[in-house]
């Protein structure tokens, strides 16, 4: 996720850029820039680090022109750096454009335009859309604009500008927000409203495979086939802090509306069109390395942890290999048993987690190959791992995860699902189906999320209870886990996630009448079991709250209510299930009149021992 703009009009663009920037910041901080046309060339002004650095370096020499484009990147090709930093260009220097998503096909069409003599300067997956217009273009900036999105595939929205056309910028957008304002001599684009917000009120909110050709005066908007659309205007009615959350009262609940898109992102580059197999460019692993290992170590702290262990799950009925999971504040002090023939996967959403760190470094010093899995790139986990899988979930501004968790499931099935195709572990008819269900999960999470008001009910009536319990088995088990911490960090709620077949183990003494307990049943494989567990729990009076499967019609008759989620493989469900329970953290935290985003005594990235 990043932070994009553009100007034209009769004012001096740098200054809209470098402000509507300042408001989209949270949307990635590791560099920016911006790229001015001074009336003979294309400027372009960029550097890594936070929008700071950039206004400090244009303070001697800021680009002069009255139409440009910027951009503050949070990075997923390429590491933070001067060159990776946006606006790109191509070779003459005719073009520049900024692009927020994600080009799938990048290396492919990379390897094409080196061998056709375009020289490439930065590691960025965005840099091959500025060639490549520079390769077809032939005069018509529109036919050039659509001869690229006949090319690209992935997500993206996109602003270009040509040298060519100094009164023109061209935007268009799949899958990744954009927008244009609508001003007096001017105009504005924009990924997100509040950069835009003190400018103008009026904006068009562009859909899929339109295309805008935006000049100061006049707006022209067609499809892909060059068929005019008539736009309606959209008036922005939030102010400034509402606008920066996408109207969300908070960031938290920004984020957990913002998964489908997420899982999307960390999903679809890595799945192959006909859902037979994982692609993994980044890893190129063999089944003879796979084969070499004979225990992997996953090692996180919080929910990253809890992540963790539903992909120790993953690999172990899909790689059939074994697993150890570890808090990473207590791995290196146990005299773990580690030797080359060991993996070990670190999961960090900042990758700056102090412990995660330190264990990361033992295990290499140990001999273990090493794999991050974190939602930061250049950050120090990453450049101390082996090798890195990104969880491309954007920016996460809320303490409590929520978007980083679900990329994190997801990251973890498809390299178990990549580990087991090297392996030959499950047959080629099961992976398909998985993976076909894998490639339906972003509109199922979003299905889930388009009726929060019975779960609005369930935390008003219940935000008040001192102690909630979570039950579940299986992987329903680790997914309660995570429900039970998103209750106790946000909401102070005493909260305890319990294995529902530990109850008569001592449990069952905390069940008294009116204790309510949220009961996820959706595992097929232990479902009449966990149905006797929820049955006992009934027998002492509490007030159960289900989670099941859209085609469950048996836990409504054991429970006092029941939340249904899109019905999916049980491997695949848990991304499912924990979406309700992040509402139902959040809404009980609201009730009582917390700070949500910022809750007590908790920090977002934890860099200390």
């Amino acid at each position: 996720m990043c932070g994009i703009v553009g100007y034209v009009g009769e004012k001096q663009a740098a200054d809209f850029l470098v402000d509507g920037l300042t408001k989209l910041e949270y949307r990635g901080y590791d560099s920016a820039g911006i790229a001015v046309f001074d009336g003979e060339k294309i400027d372009i002004e960029k550097t890594v680090g936070r929008l700071s650095a950039l206004k400090e370096k244009i303070k001697e020499h800021t680009p002069q022109g009255v139409i440009g484009i910027g951009h503050t990147r949070w990075a997923t090709h390429g590491r933070p750096s001067d060159v990776n930093a946006h606006p790109h260009t191509d070779c003459s220097g005719k073009f520049a454009i900024v692009h927020n998503g994600i080009i799938e096909n990048f290396m492919s069409l990379k390897e094409e335009l080196i061998e056709k003599g375009h020289k490439f300067v930065s590691e960025t997956d965005t840099e091959v859309v500025a060639h490549l217009i520079e390769d077809v273009y032939e005069g018509d900036f529109v036919k050039a604009v659509n001869a690229v999105l006949d090319r690209i595939e992935g997500s993206y929205s996109l602003v270009f500008m040509c040298q060519d056309y100094p009164d023109t910028l061209i935007c268009t957008k799949k899958d990744n927000p954009l927008v244009i304002g609508l001003g007096e001599g001017e105009n504005f684009i924009a990924s997100d409203i509040p950069a835009i917000i003190a400018y103008t009120r009026r904006t068009y909110i562009m859909n899929d495979g339109e295309i805008a050709v935006v000049k100061k005066d006049s707006i022209w908007v067609t499809d892909r086939k060059g068929n005019p659309i008539t736009k309606k205007v959209f008036e922005v009615n939030w102010n400034a802090e509402a606008a920066e959350k996408g109207g969300y009262e908070h960031f938290m609940l920004k984020e957990i509306f913002e998964q489908p898109k997420a899982v999307r992102d960390t999903i679809s580059p890595r799945l192959k069109k006909d859902n037979t197999a994982v692609v993994l460019d980044e890893l190129k692993w063999t089944k003879e390395y796979v084969e070499a290992f004979n225990k992997v170590y996953i090692i996180a702290c919080g929910t990253a942890y809890h992540a963790g262990l539903v992909g120790k799950y993953y690999i172990e009925k899909l790689a059939r290999i074994p697993v150890e999971i570890d808090i990473a504040s207590e791995f290196r002090y146990r005299d773990p048993i580690i030797d080359e023939h060991t993996l070990t996967i670190v999961i960090s959403q900042s990758g700056e987690t102090s412990d995660t760190l330190a264990a990361l470094k033992e295990s290499k010093r140990l001999g273990a190959k090493t794999l991050a899995v974190t939602n930061v790139v250049g950050s120090s986990i990453a450049r101390e791992a082996d090798q890195v899988m990104y969880t491309w979930a954007g920016p996460e501004i809320a303490v409590a995860s929520t978007k980083a968790y679900t990329t994190q499931l997801v990251t973890m099935f498809m390299l178990a699902m990549y580990m087991s195709g090297l392996k030959g572990t499950i047959a080629p008819e099961r992976a398909h189906d998985l993976l076909t269900q894998l490639r339906h999960l972003p509109d199922q999470v979003g299905r889930t999320l388009e009726d929060v008001e019975p779960i609005k009910t369930f935390a008003k009536n219940y935000a008040y209870n001192n102690d909630v319990f979570y039950i579940g088995r299986s992987l329903d088990y680790y997914v309660a886990l995570e429900g039970a911490l998103k209750l106790k960090e946000i909401s102070y709620i005493h909260a305890e996630a319990y294995a529902a077949g530990e109850l008569k183990h001592g449990t069952l003494a905390l069940i008294e009448s009116g204790v309510p307990v949220i009961a996820l049943a959706t595992q097929k494989s232990v479902y009449e079991k966990t149905l006797s567990n929820i049955k006992e729990v009934k027998a002492r009076d509490a007030v159960i709250i289900g989670i099941a499967a859209a085609d469950d019609t048996e836990l409504e008759k054991y429970v006092d209510h029941v939340i249904k989620v899109p019905t999916t493989d049980e491997l695949l469900i848990p991304l499912l299930t924990v979406v309700p329970l992040q509402l139902l953290a959040y809404y009980a935290a609201i009730t009582r009149g917390c700070d949500v985003d910022k809750p007590r005594n908790l920090a977002k990235s934890v860099t200390v021992e």
